[in-house]
């Protein structure tokens, strides 16, 4: 996936009051980095960060970190933090690789992950850059206290039948599971949509969503 680069983009990210830089120094530390003792809730791949916002503002006894690896778009995430009436303090976004999760939370720092519209990553070969591939969740398993949960929607029916597939073969235990989100009520219950969501549901194509956690470290 290539995005192209925005004149100023980097300027405009390390000066905004909504990105953490250095966050490798953060690890550990992120309830003070709020000010609070809330659980921490990260969207993984956030895009232009409507959801988390809109998250922020619903559950404002939750914190939330939104991470980004693109500046581009990230940019576009800034801006519309900067243009709230009335932002919420509760959510930060980082501009980093999702590889490097371990390297800014610590154990059990993590009290929810989202993965939202995930680059599919069609290719074969591309298959251990999917969000929900094994070695990602092994990631996941390092930073989100057991018990506690993964929630992953998409409009792609490859990639969510994937994703099921290395759930059950990395020992994951699947709480819930639906091929058509907004007609299902259980799983539908306080959901808030993000932008792709808004456009593919709005051209009939169903949502893919799937809750799923693991039931303890094995490190």
């Amino acid at each position: 996936m290539r995005l192209r680069n925005i004149r100023g983009s980097q300027e405009i990210i390390s000066t905004s009051r909504w990105v953490v830089q250095k966050p490798q120094e953060q690890k550990g530390c992120w309830k003070q980095v709020f000010g609070s003792g809330h659980p921490l809730h990260i969207e993984v791949g956030m895009g232009k960060g409507r959801f988390l916002m809109d998250m922020a503002k619903a559950h404002p006894d939750i914190d939330y970190v939104g991470i980004e690896m693109y500046d581009s778009v990230l940019l576009r995430a800034v801006q519309k933090a900067d243009a709230l009436e009335e932002a919420p303090e509760n959510f930060r976004f980082i501009r980093m690789d999702a590889r490097d999760l371990p390297e800014v939370f610590e154990i059990g720092e993590v009290d929810r992950i989202y993965l939202n519209f995930s680059d599919p990553w069609p290719k074969d070969r591309h298959a251990k850059r999917r969000l929900t591939s094994r070695q990602f969740l092994e990631r996941y398993q390092k930073i989100l206290l057991p018990g506690y949960q993964i929630e992953f929607k998409t409009d792609n029916k490859d990639l969510f039948e994937f994703s099921l597939e290395q759930i059950r073969e990395s020992g994951w235990i699947l709480d819930g599971c639906t091929y058509d989100l907004h007609q299902d009520e259980h799983m539908n219950a306080g959901n808030i949509m993000t932008e792709y969501e808004e456009k593919f549901s709005s051209a009939g194509n169903p949502i893919y969503k799937l809750i799923t956690h693991f039931e303890k470290n094995d490190f």
